[in-house]
């Protein structure tokens, strides 16, 4: 992502809204680094947006989790931490699978028809090669999924927790060799949805946040 790319059109959204959406996507898509100073001018040339809608944006990443104060040394890239990211992930396997296990025992059939139409997004995302939207479809994907399970208090936690989610999500996305068995490992909660089998999708459900959850823990465990 060059410099050039975080430069926003004016639109009817706020000039804040569309620099904060900005900012979130180039922090998960690495364009900024783990742990990389953020500094105000260069992002204000970047973004082509002033200062004090920078100064605000930068709050709110940090109220997100995605920005940290570094003393004597301003804003930076938060790192993730490792014993978080094991809470974050244990959260997700338990809520994603209560969520595919109601899926597969109360969803109407077309329920499971969106849910179907949801994978096949984020299908189609994965063989874009586009980790923005990966995130995206998969995240439309797990919405329609509570959804159709009424899981609508445990869509409201994860909700909460997406953007911290998203951006570990966005290091496993682009960890080598994890497209294969993420498409197999999303395919095997559908195909257990599909044939009312709650057992083995709730089962599937934990194993596939199970396999994100090691390549993370790996990837900041190496960093």
């Amino acid at each position: 992502m060059s410099g050039d790319t975080l430069r926003i059109d004016r639109s009817a959204k706020t000039l804040r809204t569309l620099a904060l959406e900005r900012m979130r996507e180039a922090i998960m898509g690495f364009h900024f680094q783990p742990g990389e100073r953020l500094v105000e001018r260069p992002l204000c040339d970047q973004l082509g947006v002033s200062r004090s809608v920078v100064r605000e944006v930068l709050r709110q990443l940090e109220a997100e989790g995605l920005v940290q104060m570094i003393p004597g040394h301003g804003p930076a890239v938060a790192k993730p931490d490792l014993g978080r990211t094991d809470e974050i992930y244990e959260l997700r396997a338990l809520l994603e699978g209560i969520a595919a296990r109601a899926c597969a025992l109360t969803a109407t059939d077309a329920q499971i028809a969106l849910l179907d139409a949801a994978l096949t997004n984020l299908l189609e995302a994965w063989a874009s090669g586009a980790p923005v939207e990966v995130m995206r479809a998969t995240t439309k994907f797990y919405e329609t999924l509570f959804e159709a399970a009424d899981k609508r208090i445990a869509w409201e936690i994860v909700t909460g927790l997406n953007v911290r989610i998203n951006q570990l999500r966005s290091m496993t996305i682009a960890s080598e060799n994890r497209r294969e068995p993420a498409i197999a490992e999303m395919t095997e909660i559908m195909d257990a949805i599909r044939s009312r089998k709650p057992d083995e999708a709730e089962e599937a459900a934990r194993r596939h946040v199970e396999s994100a959850w090691q390549i993370a823990r790996n990837t900041l465990r190496l960093g």
